[in-house]
């Protein structure tokens, strides 16, 4: 197992969520965005990394997050 993985099984989809709820208007968010709301709300460094391992480009929607983060527990 990875740190990126270990990192990922501290971080919940919820966690991540209510981390990124602020960054999506009506085009969307970037990776970028993702992560600066995050560490506006002052997310755990757990979750700010977890969002730097996402590809680039944008994110309509968070459940969109899911399909590249499908190891990320509910809560």
């Amino acid at each position: 197992m990875d740190a990126t993985t270990t990192r990922a099984r501290d971080v919940t989809r919820v966690e991540l969520a209510e981390a990124v709820r602020g960054a999506f208007g009506r085009a969307g968010a970037t990776r970028g965005e993702l992560i600066d709301a995050a560490c506006r709300i002052d997310a755990r460094a757990e979750v700010v990394a977890v969002l730097e391992t996402l590809p680039s480009g944008g994110f309509r929607e968070v459940r969109e997050l899911w399909r590249h983060l499908p190891d990320l527990p509910v809560r």
